[in-house]
């Protein structure tokens, strides 16, 4: 049994980057599983035959470690997405994705009332909602803000996993249907390419990463200060204005230099995987008869999705690249919403990366929100 903090977060770093490099590989036998999700389960598995010792000098680390970096990755997670560029997109695509957006967050409502009504569910049901209409590092968000357990973390990691990638293969099944499905709809307008703007990185240099790493740290400890002393005064809990105030310093500074250091997302990444280990050094998921009913859920609220989709793509003549790069935008987020674009043109990959980016900026908001609709309802 490991006691040592050292031997603990070397451990874990380990692990993660060997994910980290897995991802860059980009193995085809690892298309349809994230490693990120493989990283989860590999610690997972450690923690469940009890390798790390939960003394009380690895739980201040971890407590440590998890406060500090949540902050500092989310603003650096968002620092290279400019809103501004969102404009490019067209009303047109900006209505197919507010319409996913919304339509998910009724789709988990409805889900909640037939399948649940238990407090203890919103800990699952919220962070997969930051998970789908944003991406991993929203879920991280909302389940701290709603000071989730590891637990619940698991089995959110487990449905985003699965049922994200079931509804991957049917979005990319039905692209050759598109012609039949704009008739259905009525689509007119067809969609054009969007010139991404470029956004030419700086020379790396010690000095600049220095300035980065050190402004992500400076918002992490001003977010976290900031976020105590408005929860004193103010609704909501300290790491729920530190989630807020991290994700708007993110936005803020999508326009400055920083945001064109070399290195940004990597280091956010590494900040992300790092976490994702951390959180499920604390978890022992049992996979039993309640984990599969989960998975039945997460399917259910996809099926709400697509009836609502369907719906909405009538009502404002949306045709199916519309639609369907919207709702992958929002489940899938950047690792998939381009690759479903390229699959009906390879002009379309800029206007999966931009939807896709602007589900990391709402994807926050729409999960907390939605956590505040559910307590409403228990």
């Amino acid at each position: 049994m490991i006691s040592s903090p050292i031997v603990f977060i070397t451990i874990l770093g380990f692990f993660a980057a060997l994910a980290l490099l897995i991802a860059k590989k980009e193995y085809t036998a690892l298309k349809y599983i994230p490693p990120i999700v493989l990283l989860y389960i590999i610690v997972m598995f450690l923690s469940s035959i009890q390798v790390f010792e939960k003394n009380e000098a690895i739980t201040e680390l971890y407590s440590t470690l998890k406060s500090n970096m949540l902050p500092a990755m989310l603003f650096l997670m968002l620092l290279p997405n400019k809103v501004s560029s969102l404009a490019k997109l067209g009303p047109k695509m900006i209505i197919a994705f507010f319409t996913a957006s919304l339509s998910l967050f009724v789709a988990f409502i409805l889900s909640f009332l037939l399948f649940s009504l238990n407090t203890a569910d919103i800990e699952i049901f919220a962070p997969l909602a930051g998970s789908w209409m944003g991406g991993t590092a929203n879920m991280l968000a909302v389940s701290s803000a709603i000071d989730a357990s590891e637990n619940a973390i698991g089995i959110t990691m487990l449905i985003d996993s699965v049922d994200y990638a079931l509804w991957v293969m049917i979005l990319l099944m039905l692209v050759p249907f598109a012609t039949l499905f704009n008739t259905y709809t009525k689509a007119k307008n067809s969609i054009e390419d969007v010139d991404l703007e470029s956004q030419c990185a700086l020379h790396f240099s010690y000095r600049s990463y220095g300035w980065l790493i050190f402004s992500a740290l400076c918002v992490s400890l001003l977010s976290q200060v900031c976020g105590i002393f408005l929860s004193e005064y103010l609704f909501g809990s300290a790491t729920t204005w530190t989630v807020i105030l991290a994700t708007f310093a993110g936005i803020s500074f999508s326009f400055s230099p920083l945001a064109r250091i070399r290195g940004v997302q990597g280091s956010a990444n590494v900040m992300l995987y790092l976490l994702i280990a951390l959180i499920a050094s604390r978890a022992n998921i049992s996979f039993d008869l309640a984990l599969v009913s989960y998975l039945f859920i997460g399917i259910c609220i996809l099926f709400l999705h697509a009836l609502l989709m369907l719906l909405f793509a009538k009502l404002f003549k949306l045709d199916l690249f519309s639609v369907s790069v919207a709702s992958l935008a929002n489940i899938g987020g950047i690792a998939s919403a381009p690759i479903l674009s390229a699959a009906y043109s390879q002009s379309l990959v800029g206007v999966g990366v931009l939807m896709a980016t602007l589900g990391y900026v709402i994807g926050t908001f729409g999960a907390l929100a939605l956590a505040a609709v559910l307590k409403v309802l228990v």
